[in-house]
C-alpha cells in the first residue's frame, strides 16, 4: 500500500483535502470553495486536488473521501446528503474512474469519529462514539479501529430519533426536514439552540452568555444532550464520546453533561468519558484519509 493518504472533506461551502504520511502527519492541507450544485464540478474539484497533491508530492496516494450522507446499499447511489447534488448519482464509481484507482467514501460523521479514534481523542479504546453538533446533528461508530457498518449504512444517525424522555414541553418538538417532529437534531443543533433561546443570537454567543436567559438556554441544551448521550450509552456503551461541530467549543458541556446523564444511564456507575476533539476542525479531513487502514 501506498506511504501517503489524501483525505477529502467535501463540505457544502468548502472542499478541504490533506495528505498524510503513516504517522497521520499532515504533508500538505488544501481548501477550495465547493462548487454548489454541480456534480461534474465535484468530480472535477477533487481531481484536481487529488493530482496537484499528488505533483507536489511526487507520489502516489490513496484516497479516501467524506461525504455529507453516504452510498446505499440497495442502489449504489449517495442517499441521505445534504448537498443534493449528489442524492442519486454513483459519487463512489465516478470518482474511481476519474482517478484511475479505487477510492473508499464515508460519511462526514464517520470520518470524524475515525480520525478521533485512529489518533485523537478516543486513541486506543474500543468503542467511540464521535459526536457532530453543529448545522447539524449527526453520530459515528468506530469499534475496535473502524467503522461500523451495517445493512443500510446509516450506523451512528443518531440525530434522527427521537429526543428521548422527553418533557411535556418538548412535545412533539418542532418540525424536522427528514418529515418528522422532536428529533434530537430539532433540539441539539446550533440553530436548533438558537430558536430555543429565542432571541436571534447564535449558538457560540448564547453559551458565551452570563445573563438569566443565556444560562437559562444553556441548562435546557445540556439536559437534553445528556439524555440524548445517555440513550446512546445505554444501547452502545462507548468507552468515549468525542464531541465534535460548532459547540465542541462550548467547554462548559464536558463538565455538566456528565453530572447529569447518570440519572438516564442503565447502570450503577458510567465510565463513559465525554471529551473534546484532539483534531478540532481537522478530523473530518484526516478521518476521510484512514478510511484506507
Amino acid at each position: 500500500m501506498t506511504a501517503i493518504r489524501i483525505g477529502i472533506d467535501l463540505g457544502g461551502t468548502k472542499t478541504e483535502a490533506v495528505a498524510l504520511d503513516r504517522s497521520g502527519a499532515i504533508l500538505i492541507r488544501r481548501r477550495v470553495e465547493t462548487l454548489q450544485g454541480s456534480y461534474s464540478g465535484t468530480i472535477a474539484t477533487i481531481k484536481q486536488l487529488v493530482e496537484a497533491i499528488e505533483a507536489e508530492l511526487s507520489a502516489k496516494a490513496s484516497v479516501g473521501i467524506g461525504i455529507p450522507g453516504t452510498i446505499s446499499p440497495a442502489s449504489g447511489l449517495v442517499k441521505n446528503a445534504n448537498s443534493t447534488w449528489l442524492i442519486g448519482k454513483p459519487l463512489d464509481r465516478d470518482l474511481a474512474e476519474a482517478l484511475d484507482r479505487p477510492v473508499r467514501l464515508g460519511n462526514d460523521a464517520d470520518c470524524f469519529a475515525l480520525s478521533e479514534a485512529s489518533d485523537g481523542s478516543g486513541a486506543g479504546e474500543a468503542i467511540v462514539f464521535g459526536v457532530i453538533l453543529g448545522t447539524g446533528v449527526g453520530g459515528g461508530i468506530i469499534v475496535h479501529g473502524r467503522p461500523l457498518a451495517g445493512p443500510n449504512a446509516i450506523a451512528g444517525e443518531w440525530g434522527h430519533n427521537p429526543l428521548p424522555w422527553p418533557e411535556d414541553a418538548e412535545r412533539p418538538g418542532p418540525a424536522c426536514y427528514c418529515g418528522r417532529s422532536g428529533c434530537i437534531e430539532c433540539f441539539l443543533s446550533g440553530p436548533s439552540l438558537s430558536r430555543d433561546d429565542g432571541r436571534g443570537m447564535n449558538a457560540a454567543e448564547i453559551a458565551s452568555g452570563k445573563d438569566a436567559q443565556s444560562l437559562a438556554s444553556m441548562s435546557r441544551y445540556e439536559a437534553r444532550l445528556a439524555r440524548a448521550l445517555a440513550h446512546v450509552i445505554n444501547i452502545l456503551d462507548p468507552h468515549v464520546i468525542v464531541l465534535g461541530g460548532g459547540l465542541s467549543k462550548v467547554e462548559r458541556l464536558y463538565k455538566a453533561v456528565p453530572k447529569l446523564w447518570g440519572q438516564w444511564i442503565f447502570s450503577d456507575s458510567v465510565a463513559t468519558r465525554l471529551l473534546p476533539p484532539k483534531h478540532g476542525d481537522s478530523s473530518g479531513v484526516r478521518g476521510a484519509a484512514w478510511l484506507w487502514p
